[in-house]
């Protein structure tokens, strides 16, 4: 089972492991995937600021990870 630190930057974590980009569209940040988003709001956005932005539940972001194999370390 591999382990996301959810205090890591959404670039260090795409970075480490692209399937996360595909986990995070699905959840609804869409713009992860848009040419340049990584590299530049990546770099600063944590998932916890990005669902506060977006207003999605933080459960609901763990339990995915969580579906799809992860350990989340908050």
């Amino acid at each position: 089972m591999k382990t996301i630190d959810l205090s890591k930057t959404v670039y260090e974590l795409c970075t480490e492991d692209p399937r996360i980009i595909g986990i995070m569209k699905e959840l609804g940040f869409e713009q992860i995937t848009k040419q340049g988003m990584l590299q530049s709001a990546g770099r600063i956005m944590t998932i916890p600021k990005g669902a506060r932005m977006r207003k999605i539940d933080l459960d609901e972001i763990v339990e995915t990870f969580e579906r799809h194999g992860y350990n989340v370390k908050k």
